[in-house]
């Protein structure tokens, strides 16, 4: 009876628990960008290691919720990274990460520095080295096919659409590298335009037509 009431009890507070995260949670959209291929096949990867793939944008929509009191709804941050090496290649080490982060204009100080904390928390060990912090009007915008369009005034530009057929190039594609932040559902992507074009890593860029996106969801 005992072991019955104590499982009971673990799985009431495990549930407050949950529905608690659930409630405190900050939700929203979320855009990554490789300078390499995502998905792709091991002949592709294998000549892009250590080569390639060592610069990054990441970005994330709040749809709703806060961030330690301050309401961040509707705001955008965007990171812009310079690794190391192969960002996601396990025999070489990308770190430290020089990081520029743009944060959106239209937040007020606390909303500022919220969406600084915020990037920090969900970029863990990537995010560690952030050499400037910029603000530009940030938009996040998704149509239907995995098309989405990310500018951040006009620093930071990403467009994809979704993978087809055409991008198939030797049959055995699958996602090689996974996301660099904990994401849900996410989907790879075809990038149209990727370009920075900032100061503070020392290089700016401007690709065009890789399979090197992710598109997803967060919840932190």
């Amino acid at each position: 009876m005992k072991k019955v009431l104590a499982a009971s009890v673990l799985l009431l507070l495990g549930l407050a628990t949950s529905a608690a995260s659930a409630r405190a949670a900050l939700k929203g959209d979320y855009l990554e960008v490789r300078s390499a291929d995502v998905y792709t096949g091991p002949c592709f990867a294998n000549s892009e290691e250590n080569l390639a793939g060592n610069q990054a944008i990441l970005a994330w929509k709040i749809r709703q919720g806060d961030w330690r009191g301050t309401d961040l709804a509707g705001f955008g941050v965007v990171a812009v990274v310079q690794a190391q090496a192969t960002l996601g290649d396990t025999t070489h080490d990308p770190y430290p990460a020089k990081v520029v982060l743009i944060v959106d204009s239209r937040a007020n100080a606390a909303q500022r520095a919220a969406l600084i904390q915020f990037a920090k928390a969900a970029g863990g060990k990537l995010l560690a080295n952030v050499v400037r912090v910029d603000s530009a009007p940030i938009e996040l915008t998704a149509a239907e096919h995995g098309s989405v369009k990310l500018v951040a005034g006009s620093l930071a530009r990403v467009e994809t659409r979704s993978l087809c057929a055409g991008d198939h190039l030797c049959g055995n594609e699958e996602v090689y590298y996974p996301p660099l932040t904990r994401v849900n559902g996410a989907m790879p992507a075809f990038a149209l335009e990727e370009a920075f074009n900032g100061q503070g890593l020392g290089v700016v860029w401007d690709r065009k037509d890789t399979r090197g996106a992710f598109i997803a969801t967060f919840a932190l």
